[in-house]
């Protein structure tokens, strides 16, 4: 299974809606077109559905979604198939909520909440009749931005997006390797965490890279450990100068938070 994210301009034809009144002339009617949007605003408040997709470091990560059986509207007034229409929202104060990045027409917002359209393609006449799990679907969507943050971090910490290369051979090695180091970065930040909460990954990396200055011969170890120290007080003298600025106490890393 997968998503699509789609723009909230969108023409569709709800497929569970009611019909029109027949008039007793011409073609049956059929439901109107309408944007996601207009779709949207017309739903009941009690239709969401939320859902409890994975444990974050901020709490349990939390979706709100609902999922109708709808019929697109192509360009040249052709009709196209059969889709599952998936909106999803999340209030605007929290941010443990991570989605994909969207383009400014994927996503709108109102004074209480962010929402986000989604289709999912059917593939055969008789999976169209077939409601998704909406646990599935949420599941799908979160996974998404997962993937999208790995490689965020492969870029800024691992040289992702530096690369030059000729062959599709050599670019899809230097992916591979770059993701690697970051799967490598992760497991040692989570393993030293387990002694010092406050780590990051750009204080391993920042580490590893000076001990590997140490294997040249060129600092001794007494050295790094007072390059790491002075670097780990810097940025916590940061991280709290911030939180100072904003009239507000830095979120407390206790030994127990890490699991």
């Amino acid at each position: 299974m997968y998503v699509l994210g789609v723009p909230c301009t969108t023409a569709v034809r709800d497929l569970e809606a009611p019909l029109p009144a027949y008039q007793g002339r011409g073609r049956p009617p059929k439901p109107p077109w309408q944007s996601v949007t207009a779709w949207r605003h017309a739903l009941e408040p009690d239709v969401w559905t939320r859902l409890t997709v994975r444990e974050g470091e901020k709490g349990p990560v939390e979706l709100e979604l609902v999922a109708r059986r709808v019929q697109t509207h192509l360009e040249r007034k052709r009709t196209g198939p059969q889709e599952w229409l998936v909106v999803t929202r999340h209030p605007l104060a929290d941010d443990s909520v991570l989605e994909t990045q969207a383009s400014r027409e994927a996503c709108e917002q109102d004074a209480r909440y962010g929402y986000r359209y989604y289709l999912t393609p059917t593939q055969t006449h008789a999976s169209a009749l077939e409601e998704p799990s909406l646990a599935e679907l949420a599941r799908v969507i979160q996974a998404g931005s997962c993937i999208e943050a790995s490689f965020r971090r492969g870029k800024s910490e691992a040289g992702m997006d530096a690369y030059q290369v000729r062959t599709w051979e050599g670019w899809h090695h230097h992916m591979v390797l770059t993701l690697m180091a970051v799967w490598f970065l992760v497991n040692e930040t989570h393993r030293g965490q387990q002694l010092t909460p406050a780590l990051t990954l750009p204080q391993v990396r920042y580490g590893l890279s000076l001990l590997l200055l140490e294997g040249f011969c060129v600092l001794s170890i007494a050295s790094l450990c007072r390059h790491v120290q002075r670097q780990l007080l810097r940025n916590e003298l940061a991280r709290f100068y911030h939180h100072r600025t904003r009239n507000c106490l830095p979120r407390k890393k206790l030994r127990r938070d890490i699991q």
